[in-house]
């Protein structure tokens, strides 16, 4: 008995963390568009980004460039190339969106763009009255005036800091009115006829402004005091202006700050939290409008915290209903009242619920998080925050990520994640998940599974044993690939000249064990079949989806085709991307097929047709004429 006791101990400790994946549980699609950054190119067409750099961004993977600039969209003026910057003195600089989005159509045409529709109403105008920065540097012993004051529009520096300038600069000299019709003109400019010739289906994602609940404080040269009304009224012209335009564009935001400012109430104007009360009242116009307004429920988030052990759990914040925030602020807000036992965050599940009960079941409503970054100048723990936030982020519905600070360690977690990590999330389960987690994947045709694990501990290695199932593998040796012990210098340059190092695992019986140094990310890489899931796709489908006839009066036929057996979803959607008709779970074979809709209920105009079978979708443009 003794013996077997000590055999249990040895055994425990050998075997700290046990991993168990299974291919056949949790499957959903992860959005390449996790795979993002900001601020990677230049508006400045006398500045154009090198070609090294274009080689890091290539080569990472990146699928998504935000590249509005932050605090800086929110008075952009894209017919004059200009942006008001109200973290500068508010002083005028150019700003050319369209030579960065020709930039990148030119050198990297299969990533997507990310622009915005700056919604203060207010944008830049000249640079003639800006604040003579330089000379006032030069002439107080290399010293800057306090940046957060408003000089631009001959305004009189207050030496003693603060933000309040000693004369306010006039922004009616700098600033002009913008209308929601100029703000979505760009489309046209962009992708209209004798526009710019750019490909929309490039630029899809479109921030609806930034950070608007702190408008009082950085754009306080001409929005002292804005409501969350006024917000919302323009959000809702310009978003029905946009999809008339762009039907299929997809609308982010709010971008809201930070965590105080997701629950606070704006400025006391609204009587529930921030974030419940936006998505109420999109709720309510939306269905008011018949419009569809909101795509992308997106956030901005930045901890204040700088310990390591609590940074390499940050990404918990998101969606687990268990972790206490040592940070949690706002959330105390979140019932109505000041309640300090409340410090759960689960923010993403709390605008989950919201989202439901107000846009009702069905909505489509994804996540999205387009700034964040952590205060470390350790690449080992940013790495390791990042590769568990992207590693979350594949778990759940969120489409859209991109840091805004971007530090050593980000390039190679994200190389590994776009470029390695498989297409369709699966189950992974941890016994010790707050330590070291699996961020486990498989391919549409099923014959590949990829497989990265993190370890959180800051100081030891842990040893872990993955067992796999529903996945048959033979014996042998697999690659591995290992991020560790990471320098405080760059380490990528390119997909083959970087850090990562590569070895492999010997898997036996479908199961492996592995040392995993303190803070690091560690890929393991299997080839196979998977077994015991059903109707799973082994080669992608060619739908070639069409409709006859078409132009058609109250009735028409799909005719598609399908390359193996598979359950399929059809959604119809209006010009305004309103969901219309949904078919769900109809079950076909492979081959030709038609299906019949009937349309004798609907109004005479555009639609579109959506069809999903497993981890496929294709769309297809008709036309109902009465």
């Amino acid at each position: 008995m003794r013996t077997v006791i000590i055999c249990l101990l040895f055994f425990s400790q050998l075997f700290a963390v046990d991993i168990q994946v299974d291919v056949a549980v949790d499957r959903q699609p992860i959005s390449p568009y996790i795979y993002g950054k900001n601020n990677s190119l230049s508006d400045d067409a006398k500045k154009p980004i090198s070609k090294a750099d274009w080689t890091r961004i290539k080569d990472s993977g990146a699928n998504l460039l935000r590249e509005s600039s932050g605090n800086n969209s929110t008075k952009h003026n894209w017919q004059k190339h200009l942006t008001s910057a109200p973290d500068w003195y508010n002083n005028v600089f150019d700003s050319d969106w369209g030579y960065e989005a020709l930039e990148l159509q030119k050198n990297y045409p299969q990533a997507q763009g990310m622009w915005a529709f700056p919604l203060l109403g207010k944008v830049a105008s000249t640079k003639s009255h800006n604040f003579a920065d330089w000379d006032y540097y030069i002439s107080h012993n290399n010293t800057w005036a306090p940046s957060r004051q408003n000089l631009a529009g001959g305004g009189v520096p207050n030496e003693e800091g603060g933000e309040d300038a000693l004369v306010e600069g006039d922004p009616k000299l700098y600033i002009e009115d913008f209308t929601p019709e100029q703000t979505v003109g760009i489309l046209d400019h962009w992708f209209g006829l004798g526009g710019l010739g750019l490909d929309k289906e490039k630029i899809v994602y479109w921030c609806m402004d930034n950070e608007p609940e702190i408008w009082s404080g950085t754009h306080d040269d001409v929005q002292p005091s804005p409501t969350a009304e006024d917000f919302i009224s323009t959000w809702v012209e310009v978003a029905k202006l946009a999809r008339e335009k762009y039907p299929y564009i997809k609308l982010v935001g709010p971008a809201t700050c930070n965590e105080w400012f997701w629950y606070a109430s704006w400025g006391k104007t609204t009587p529930k939290v921030w974030l419940e009360y936006f998505i109420k009242r999109l709720a309510e116009e939306q269905k008011k409008s018949g419009t569809r307004l909101l795509d992308v429920f997106d956030i901005h988030f930045y901890p204040g915290s700088t310990k390591s052990e609590e940074l390499v759990q940050m990404h918990r914040i998101y969606f687990d209903k268990t972790y206490v925030w040592p940070e949690a602020n706002g959330v105390h807000l979140v019932n109505g009242g000041w309640d300090t036992s409340i410090n759960k965050e689960y923010i993403f599940e709390r605008c989950r619920i919201w989202l439901d009960k107000y846009f009702g079941p069905n909505h489509g409503i994804t996540f999205g998080v387009t700034e964040t970054g952590i205060k470390s100048d350790d690449p080992n723990v940013v790495a390791v925050w990042y590769a568990s936030t992207l590693g979350e982020f594949t778990r759940h519905d969120v489409e859209v990520f991109t840091p805004w600070s971007w530090e050593k360690g980000m390039w190679e977690v994200l190389h590994l994640f776009a470029r390695y990590h498989q297409a369709i999330n699966v189950s992974s389960i941890s016994s010790n998940e707050n330590t070291v987690s699996a961020y486990s994947a498989v391919n549409s045709e099923g014959d590949s599974l990829s497989a990265i694990l993190v370890n959180r501990n800051v100081k030891t290695e842990e040893t872990v044993r993955v067992s796999v199932q529903h996945f048959d593998i033979e014996d042998g040796e697999y690659q591995v690939k290992m991020l560790s012990d990471l320098p405080s210098s760059e380490t990528f340059v390119s997909h083959t000249n970087n850090a990562l190092q590569t070895s492999s695992v010997q898997v036996s019986n479908a199961e492996f064990e592995i040392v995993l140094p303190s803070l690091s990310i560690t890929g393991i890489f299997l080839t196979g079949q998977m077994t015991g899931v059903k109707n799973q796709p082994h080669t992608p489908h060619n739908f070639e989806l069409t409709n006859y006839p078409n132009p058609f009066n109250n009735q028409t036929t799909l005719h598609f085709s399908l390359s193996h057996d598979q359950p399929i979803n059809i959604k119809v959607f209006d010009i305004n991307g309103r969901q219309i008709d949904v078919y769900n779970d109809l079950p076909f074979a492979a081959g030709q097929h038609k299906f019949f809709l009937d349309a004798s209920k609907w109004s005479s105009g555009v639609y579109v047709v959506q069809l999903t079978a497993g981890d496929f979708c294709g769309f297809h443009k008709m036309l109902l004429v009465k």
